[in-house]
């Protein structure tokens, strides 16, 4: 059964690199149709492709739409951006001369950066699936439960830190976060003794911002081989429930 799930997400990295290989879609057709028995007999490769290519779409832009919300990031336990390690430590003596809250609300800023900057992705996860060839269609056959997560972080992960590098900039000074972050240091410089303190805000929330998408990205893989609820359109269903 694992094989099979593994046999149908690789199916849509075909769609590019091997579209005119007869011998290699004969290959799958095969390799299908020992897995599945007679469930195939209604399911071309073309479904099967096309049914993932929907399925890796969907996914993806549900993780975009729901981290480039409001509070997508500052109301997420498990993703929410924290201050910068230096900040923390800054808080700290900040918070005995009453000073914390403006620290807290530098951490606001920080998530609410990240939220306007997520939703540029989208774009580049479409074009990453587009792109995918017969070596990636293989890593992915033979790879764990997360191997098309995997295949992103590695073939657009840099291209996705490059692009969202400038609109996390941008979106550090739209939501009052260089202005604030300017205003506190110049305040926290004013306490007697207090340690001196640097820190690259956009990088940090580049980080931390990259690191929450790909978790995501990979919950929403599993879940869409693993939960029916997820299959969103009749091909979906036609592809993974026959896998079922």
């Amino acid at each position: 059964m694992r094989l099979v799930k593994q046999l149908v997400l690789g199916g849509v990295l075909f769609l590019t690199g091997c579209a005119n290989n007869a011998e290699l879609l004969d290959g799958l057709e095969e390799i299908a149709g020992q897995a599945m028995g007679q469930s195939t007999a209604a399911l071309t490769i073309d479904d099967i492709s096309n049914g993932l290519k929907q399925a890796l779409s969907a996914g993806t832009q549900q993780v975009v739409n729901q981290l480039g919300q409001t509070d997508g990031f500052n109301a997420d336990p498990v993703i929410r951006i924290p201050l910068p390690r230096a900040l923390v430590s800054a808080r700290k003596v900040a918070d005995k001369v009453g000073m914390a809250s403006s620290f807290d609300s530098l951490e606001t800023r920080l998530n609410e950066a990240a939220e306007k900057a997520v939703p540029n992705a989208r774009r580049l996860f479409l074009s990453a699936i587009s792109q995918m060839t017969l070596a990636d269609a293989r890593g992915i056959l033979q790879g764990p439960d997360d191997s098309a997560t995997q295949f992103f972080r590695r073939t657009m992960g840099n291209q996705l830190s490059d692009s969202m590098r400038p609109i996390i900039d941008n979106s550090l000074s739209q939501v009052g976060a260089v202005r604030g972050f300017q205003q506190l240091l110049a305040s926290y410089r004013q306490i007697p003794f207090a340690p001196p303190v640097e820190a690259d805000l956009t990088a940090h929330v580049l980080e931390k911002g990259m690191q929450g998408i790909w978790h995501y990205i990979a919950l929403e893989e599993r879940a869409i081989r693993e939960n029916p609820i997820k299959r969103t359109t009749e091909l979906m269903r036609r592809v993974f429930g026959s896998v079922s």
